[in-house]
């Protein structure tokens, strides 16, 4: 079985209704796509909370070393890891009360896609979430 990727108007609701976007792979390295994209979502309104064990803070926000370590309400788990990282992080992203997994552009992985789905996620691969604003939202 393949995946795919919910319609433009899922996506565009997804992104209206969503507050906060938990930035699995966010580091504090400014030249890393990650960071970039996070930091436009975060002047488009969001919260970002970085998700990455070697950081304490990125863009003024406390860091956590696991999806699980979290203690606020997540909307969107976005990823910046590579693809074969993905189940790992699915399995972090299933112990969360968030049910939005987007895997950024170029980062797709069908077992973590699976995995996902049987637990009710909504599940974006290989698009830029910034992307997707910019021509859904703004």
């Amino acid at each position: 079985m393949s995946w795919e990727n919910p319609s433009k108007e899922k996506l565009k609701e997804t992104l209206e209704d969503a507050k906060t976007i938990a930035v699995v792979g966010l580091s504090k390295n400014e030249e890393k796509t990650a960071y970039q994209i996070s930091k436009i979502m975060q002047e488009e309104g969001y919260r970002i909370i970085p998700v990455n064990p070697t950081v304490d803070e990125v863009l003024g926000e406390k860091a956590y070393p696991t999806l699980k370590d979290v203690p606020d309400k997540i909307d969107i788990i976005n990823v910046f890891r590579r693809p074969e990282h993905l189940p790992d992080v699915a399995k972090d992203a299933a112990e969360t009360d968030c049910k939005i997994f987007w895997a950024q552009q170029g980062i797709i992985n069908e077992e973590a896609y699976h995995y996902l789905k049987e637990r009710d996620f909504t599940v974006i691969m290989d698009l830029c979430i910034k992307v997707v604003h910019a021509v859904l939202v703004k």
